[in-house]
């Protein structure tokens, strides 16, 4: 097969063609590398001097200042843990039950089974509003807590409904035959399912891992105690106090140092999209099969 491959010739239209394919996707990649390759750049270098322009592939003046400044804040170091906490017990508790509910929906015996899966698409698609999503968490004790990041995206909708097309197409006779030997149903899903669904457990792993990363909604609204602000929250804070005085708060800076509002910004946002760069590519091979999860039905 690899010696026909090698035989084929492609004819001049195809190179033309397969050159400007390469042309057009290395623009489209350097267009959308490039701004967060400059962030970084800027990010090592001295903020005043970034105001003079012309730093355009390495840093022009090289400093650790905006990093240094950025962690002499307690408050980034006491957001970054409660970011990475949230982000790892959110995502576990959000895979787990929405497989856990996915595996009994996928039962279609289930009693009252197309009663739950009309409940999750009418929810899926209509939400109470923000008053009375408050009024819930103020009853549930769950405001300027720690677990209001976490209980309320326990349940994801739209992967249970992915993850109950996934397993109706898992072969029955695999549970079946673990119950003639004795198994219940929780060692089925345990030892069984879960190993088989890999590329469902990490694309749905990642899609949340990231939303817990990045959010900072629940802290603007739901929580008021400064030592469980979450790391998007203050990115957005310094980003909007910046917005009104940053000729003033340059000044303030010129005199002490030589970073300015924006070389800090740029330092927070190189460490709050760091860690996703790392953790990505471990999760990636499952990524292209996960996102193609019951989208074809035998």
């Amino acid at each position: 097969m690899e010696n026909q491959r090698k035989g084929i010739k492609k004819s001049k239209g195809d190179k033309v063609f397969d050159c400007i394919v390469i042309i057009v996707m290395a623009i489209v990649i350097f267009m959308c590398l490039y701004p967060f390759y400059l962030a970084v750049v800027m990010s090592f270098n001295e903020g005043l001097d970034a105001q003079r322009g012309g730093i355009y592939l390495w840093p022009r003046s090289f400093t650790l200042d905006n990093y240094a400044k950025l962690f002499k804040d307690g408050a980034w170091g006491t957001a970054f843990a409660v970011t990475l906490a949230r982000t790892l017990v959110g995502t576990f508790m959000t895979v787990f039950f929405t497989l856990f509910v996915a595996y009994g929906l996928s039962f279609k015996e289930l009693v009252f089974r197309k009663f739950y899966y009309g409940v999750f698409i009418f929810a899926m698609y209509f939400s109470g509003g923000v008053i009375p999503y408050y009024i819930l968490l103020r009853s549930l004790h769950l405001l300027n807590t720690f677990w209001v990041y976490v209980v309320p995206g326990c349940l994801s909708l739209f992967y249970i409904i992915v993850a109950t097309s996934f397993f109706q197409d898992i072969p029955k006779e695999l549970g079946e035959s673990a119950r003639l030997d004795g198994a219940g149903e929780f060692t089925i899903f345990s030892r069984i399912i879960l190993p088989i669904s890999k590329p469902l457990m990490a694309t749905i792993a990642i899609f949340t891992s990231v939303g817990h990363w990045n959010a900072w909604y629940e802290s603007a609204f739901f929580v008021s105690n400064k030592s469980l602000r979450t790391l998007g929250y203050l990115m957005i804070a310094v980003i909007n106090s910046s917005k009104a005085s940053t000729a003033a708060a340059d000044a303030s800076m010129q005199a002490a140092s030589t970073t300015t509002t924006l070389s800090i910004q740029l330092a927070a946002m190189v460490i709050a999209v760091f860690p996703i760069l790392c953790v990505y590519p471990y999760f990636q091979r499952y990524f292209v099969t996960g996102m193609t999860v019951g989208a074809v039905k035998s």
